[in-house]
């Protein structure tokens, strides 16, 4: 399932990323963010519900001195000490920046939300490639689209959908930006049940795959 899952990401599919059981018990919508279309954006804030983010690479975040938000917060003179996330008190929160491409209207809508997110990805590979990357240059903030930092050493310190995602993308050879959406319950109002993930999945032909499989396979890469 994990090597179907690489190829459908590669080939700008979305697939249905789990994390674990003991962790936020979440199923994501996951799709390479340089293939992102406005269709795209209506299916995971319909289908899925959650916010849409994209997760990209530390080492890119890096060159293009994108913060944590928490870091950002904690250095004002009125911040406390970041409380601890019930699901991963090791570890802070991955949020970095929202941002709107500068040539967008309002920057919520599905058009301009697809714009924003392929141009961020877009900024990961340029980045990544040498230089050519002025994320300022191209982005307002506050905006719509949230950017995730993964973690530094990825799935060796943190298992969150931000690193499985970016794990997946390296080991596809990809663009390492991937845009993602929890899956909601309508009934509950909490996180759609594996069970209902899974038949999701098998009913628009798509791949479900579980962070236990990413990580085994990571760390046997």
């Amino acid at each position: 399932m994990i090597d179907d899952a690489i190829t459908a990401l590669r080939d700008g599919k979305f697939i249905l990323l789990y994390d674990f059981d003991d962790r936020e018990g979440e199923t994501d919508f996951a799709i390479r963010s340089d293939a992102v279309k406005p269709q795209d954006i209506l299916t995971m804030r319909k289908d899925g519900g959650g916010l849409i983010c994209t997760a990209i690479d530390p080492v890119a975040a890096e060159k293009l001195g994108l913060p944590f938000a928490s870091d950002v917060l904690e250095s004002t003179h009125f911040a406390e000490r970041q409380g601890d996330i019930p699901y991963d008190r090791k570890n802070h929160s991955s949020f970095s920046l929202w941002v709107n491409h500068k040539k967008t209207f309002t920057g919520i809508t599905d058009n301009d939300r697809a714009l924003t997110i392929t141009a961020i990805a877009d900024q990961v590979k340029k980045s990544l490639n040498g230089g050519g990357a002025h994320f300022s240059e191209n982005f307002r903030t506050p905006g719509h689209c949230a950017i995730l930092r993964a973690a530094d050493s990825l799935l060796d310190v943190r298992h969150g959908q931000t690193e499985l995602s970016v794990a997946m993308a390296r080991m596809a050879g990809i663009t390492p930006a991937i845009t993602i959406c929890e899956m909601l319950d309508d009934e509950s109002g909490y996180a759609l049940p594996k069970a209902g993930a899974k038949a999701y999945a098998k009913k628009h032909g798509l791949v479900f795959v579980e962070g236990k499989d990413v990580l085994d396979r990571w760390q046997r890469r």
